[in-house]
């Protein structure tokens, strides 16, 4: 079972927490976060982008100019794609990039990232996070209290409006709610900062 130091915002230690074997303690299954993680790029995607062909570009209803005799190509339109204004050689058109994972290794997935966080050391707990006022230089002190890197992962038990908005003009820093954790969040950032209220919560939901 993996045990992690428990810290309180001035980067005192404050305990221990033992984390679950099924969540935290598994063998990180690396091709399932790939497969999570592209479906989740993927699904991101607008898929809006448009141009138009030969066959819907204005113009170009008459030969340009005779077929024979000027010494030039023959062409039948002057908005064939070698023209200028002409339409585009095998179009883009809107479609729906969306991939389909199933539940179980979505959470397998999760799972694997958070597991893989434990085992390179990169995941902080801490005993409870609160500001009385949404500080940004509050922030900046408890990462430095914590020696975290600008790009980590916040994950918060419930809502914390002060937190967020001290948070929001650090580049590289993101907060989430427990309950919407994502494969690509967490393997994207350096550090994991969960409160002891998330972990509990993450430990519901993807427990076996």
């Amino acid at each position: 079972m993996p045990k992690v130091a428990v810290y309180k915002m001035d980067g005192t230690k404050a305990g221990e927490i033992n984390l679950s074997d099924e969540v935290f303690g598994i063998e990180p299954n690396v091709a399932v976060m790939h497969q999570v993680v592209k479906a989740q790029l993927a699904n991101s995607r607008q898929g809006t982008k448009s141009t138009l062909t030969r066959a819907e570009v204005s113009g170009g209803g008459i030969k340009p100019y005779r077929q024979k005799g000027t010494g030039r190509a023959r062409q039948g339109s002057i908005r064939s794609p070698q023209f200028r204004h002409g339409g585009v050689v095998f179009a883009p058109k809107p479609r729906d990039f969306r991939q389909d994972v199933n539940k179980k290794v979505r959470q397998l997935a999760i799972r694997s990232a958070l597991s893989s966080k434990v085992k390179d050391g990169a995941i902080v707990v801490l005993e409870d996070l609160a500001f009385e006022k949404p500080r940004t230089k509050e922030m900046i002190t408890l990462m430095g209290n914590l020696k975290l890197d600008r790009k980590a992962l916040f994950v918060l038990g419930g809502k914390n409006e002060n937190v967020v908005l001290a948070a929001r003009n650090i580049p590289g820093i993101k907060m989430l709610p427990a309950d919407t954790l994502n494969v690509a969040d967490i393997l994207e950032h350096d550090s994991f900062v969960a409160t002891r209220e998330a972990v509990k919560a993450i430990e519901e939901v993807y427990s076996k």
